[in-house]
């Protein structure tokens, strides 16, 4: 069956590029509609990566003003990772039941409601209950972000509009380091305090945005909305033909006759998320479970490499290298979020051309060999308290700027891309859910130690470990994860089936791969 649906998809594409004349001018206007869309609900994303970048600076005022501990510091600056749990979890049922478009709008005024708090707090802990609402809202952001741009793009974009969080991610980290040194020339008591609060007004802008772009089709199919889910289809199709296709698989895939053309239709009870965390964690297929394990992996390997710390305790690393005052060291950490937005935007170019496995592997590579120099440049100044070693200090500012460089180029945007496309319909928004709670407990248990980590075994010591941390991170890729490049959502399934991880039993293999297969196609366990 599988092998006759890609004979399929390759004679649609086939018909579809005979005839260049009649595809490409709706190519370009569709294309437009679908970028639009993916815009608006990326800009969630920003949240986050604002919160991230602003932090990084305004805790050099909060230790002063607030007079609180390095330990304080590391709660304050990490705990916001893990308060993202309670979002992220929430996220993916409650995208099920109200939709993927209202829960951006929940999202965003949970954040403008945190981002309030922290900006009018007087104390520590005023300040960690903004943290924990701005927490929650972000960990909403971050999983119906990719789900959203997921499920309304079309194939031939699919990887570079789903990497469009990731792009506004690096945005926000740019706005919060520029945030941070124009703010920092402002009074002790009100600088650190605008810093934050200043974060609130994406909120606003994500809420007006939100009432022009449409509700997931996929969704829309799942509540029985026909007729409205075919709207939005041909909107965001790269030709009718391409929506048509569309329109078939995912009424397979929820359970709808294809030769039903009614508005409305009765779909099975269970299209609100019921079951599906008993389906995921309890008693999933070994074909499903393939499928979490790549999510997990690959969010768990992308904080584990470090990025959050080093973008989060930038200023710190910098004063390790020898760069003295506020001002040099806030101007190097701008420096920083632009070359790692610049370097996102190309990277969104590259993934639906050269691939997601290709740019993995060269990222984490990349990663890899800047995270080993900046060790060692760190460790020859540490060893060398009393010298000014210019060279090293160089070099570890030019292997700050490569690693977030490389990290921009594959780790950052397709692990989300990637995690956000290889779930089942039925269980896409809660296994999405699944790998942005791991990344953020991974990136909370990182950040939170990072200070008592380099005490311990010194700076360099510490990126030494996230160094091995990203060679392991490597060979996973390399092994586990098949290249998703130009295929359907629904035919997923497919490349996992084939994937070099599936089971040497050959009758374990059949049975797993029968069993995701029904789970795409809505004739298993995982009815979608």
């Amino acid at each position: 069956m599988a092998d006759r649906k890609i004979e399929k998809t390759a004679e649609s594409d086939a018909s579809l590029s005979y005839d260049p004349t009649m595809v490409q001018p709706e190519k370009k206007r569709r294309n437009k509609f679908a970028f639009a869309c993916t815009v608006i609900a990326s800009m969630t994303s920003i949240l986050l990566g604002y919160d991230i970048g602003v932090m990084s600076g305004a805790v050099i005022f909060i230790k002063k003003d607030l007079k609180i501990t390095d330990v304080q510091i590391e709660v304050l600056v990490g705990i916001l990772n893990i308060y993202c749990l309670f979002g992220s979890l929430l996220a993916g049922r409650t995208s099920d039941w109200i939709g993927r478009r209202y829960t951006i709008i929940l999202a965003g005024a949970i954040f403008f409601a945190g981002a309030l708090l922290m900006g009018f707090s007087t104390n520590y802990t005023f300040l960690m209950v903004g943290r924990f609402v701005a927490g929650i809202g972000v960990g909403y952001a971050l999983v119906i972000a990719p789900v959203y741009t997921t499920e309304i793009s079309p194939t031939s974009s699919r990887g570079l509009l789903t990497s469009l969080p990731d792009v506004f991610i690096n945005a926000g980290i740019m706005f919060g380091y520029v945030s941070n040194y124009a703010f920092s020339k402002l009074s002790l008591h009100l600088g650190w305090r605008l810093m934050l609060g200043v974060g609130a007004i994406p909120s606003v802008f994500l809420a007006v945005g939100v009432l022009a772009m449409p509700e997931s089709p996929r969704w829309l199919m799942m509540q029985g909305r026909l007729g409205d889910a075919k709207q939005v289809l041909y909107k965001t199709s790269d030709s009718k033909e391409e929506a048509e296709s569309r329109i078939t698989d995912i009424k397979e895939a929820v359970g709808i006759p294809e030769n039903c053309n009614d508005d409305f239709v009765q779909v099975q009870k269970r299209s609100h998320g019921e079951g599906v965390w008993r389906e995921l964690l309890i008693s999933p297929t070994p074909a499903v479970r393939r499928v979490l394990i790549a999510a997990v992996g690959i969010h768990f390997f992308q904080q584990a490499s470090g990025i959050d710390a080093v973008v989060l305790y930038s200023p710190r690393i910098f004063q390790k290298a020898g760069i003295k005052g506020n001002d040099p060291i806030l101007g190097v950490t701008v420096a920083v979020g632009f070359i790692k937005t610049l370097t996102i935007l190309i990277a969104t170019f590259l993934v639906d051309r050269i691939g997601r496995r290709r740019l993995l592997l060269f990222s984490s590579g990349g990663v890899f060999l800047s995270l080993i120099t900046l060790a060692t440049g760190l460790t020859i100044i540490d060893q060398n308290p009393d010298k000014k070693i210019t060279g090293a200090i160089v070099v570890c500012i030019v292997t700050v700027l490569t690693f977030v460089s490389f990290f921009s180029t594959g780790l950052g945007p397709i692990t989300w891309v990637y995690s956000s496309e290889i779930f089942p319909l039925r269980l896409r928004a809660q296994g999405a859910s699944i790998g942005v709670a791991f990344n953020r407990i991974t990136s909370g248990v990182l950040t939170m130690t990072f200070i008592s980590l380099y005490k311990a075994i010194t700076i360099g010591g510490a990126f030494f470990l996230y160094a091995g941390i990203a060679a392991a991170g490597w060979i996973f890729y390399y092994t586990f994860l098949p290249e998703t490049r130009g295929q359907t959502l629904e035919d997923m399934a497919v490349l996992f089936k084939e994937s070099r991880w599936a089971s040497k039993k050959k009758g374990e293999e059949s049975h797993s791969q029968v069993e995701l297969a029904s789970n795409v196609h809505g004739h298993g366990p995982a009815q979608l």
